[in-house]
């Protein structure tokens, strides 16, 4: 029985160790191709160790802006997500009105519509206001599909903090809002960094309203990627240019690791 007991261990541990193997392999290649200089230059011999690939991130114009776009969608998207997601997910946990269920499925479906359906009114839409071809523009149409699924989240954390602290606390003279921001939010924090860390994932790696929205600015480091692919491409910039791209959403992880484990824990806040 022992033996047996071994054996399933090590099993275990063999397949785990697989799949660890299977999926770094390919991180582990495309940081290596980054600094190895895979078109000849001046400063670096075709196939040598070389930091050209990483200078050129921020020597080039038009990735240093590409980068500087695709954070300012995360930011933008998340403060504007966030703070309205809050109260409205709080209407939808405690709140009773004529058709709140209704509305809340007419959320979600909103949410599991493919972007690029919506794409004509939105550029319409964005059109008329005068905010096609801007920074701003993009973050506000990620907000539009980021705000379903950050209402959803908080629901279920909101719901899952006992209605009884919301009445100890309106007979302690707390207001409703006072009681959001001093005491529920705090017990909200792993949700909060969930949803936050889902708006980051659409903001970044949404290519389909930059591609419409955008004609010369704007442009995220998706579409500064797909740009530098041509008849003569560099494969140790493009790399290197994956490689920076993740650090962002790694630091985000690194950052938040306590909350998000927490979060991710069904019924727990």
């Amino acid at each position: 029985m022992t033996g047996t007991t071994g054996l399933i261990r090590i099993v275990k541990a063999a397949l785990l160790l697989a799949f660890v193997v299977f999926v770094s392999l390919p991180l582990v290649q495309m940081t290596m191709i980054s600094f190895v200089a895979t078109l000849g230059h001046p400063d670096a011999e075709l196939g040598a160790f070389t930091l050209r690939n990483y200078r050129g991130i921020f020597t080039d114009p038009n990735l240093r802006s590409a980068f500087a776009n695709s954070i300012a969608y995360v930011v933008i998207n998340i403060c504007i997500t966030v703070p309205v997601a809050i109260p409205a997910a709080y209407a939808f946990s405690r709140l009773s009105f004529v058709g709140d269920k209704h509305l809340f499925l007419a959320f979600i479906a909103f949410r599991i519509t493919p972007p690029v359906v919506l794409t004509l009114p939105i550029f319409q839409l964005f059109s008329s206001l005068g905010i096609v071809n801007s920074v701003f523009g993009i973050a506000l149409a990620h907000c539009l599909f980021n705000l379903p699924i950050s209402i959803w989240i908080l629901q279920g954390f909101i719901s899952a903090v006992p209605r009884e602290m919301d009445e100890t606390a309106f007979l302690d003279g707390y207001s409703r809002r006072r009681f959001i921001w001093k005491i529920l939010l705090p017990l909200i924090a792993p949700g909060i960094a969930v949803t936050a860390f889902f708006c980051f994932m659409f903001s970044w790696v949404e290519v389909v309203f930059a591609r419409i929205l955008t004609t010369t600015n704007g442009k995220p480091i998706s579409m500064a990627l797909n740009a530098l692919f041509g008849f003569q491409t560099d494969i140790g910039l493009v790399m290197a240019v994956t490689v920076a791209s993740m650090l962002p959403g790694a630091a985000l992880l690194f950052a938040m690791r306590s909350h998000l484990s927490r979060g991710f824990k069904i019924g727990q806040v």
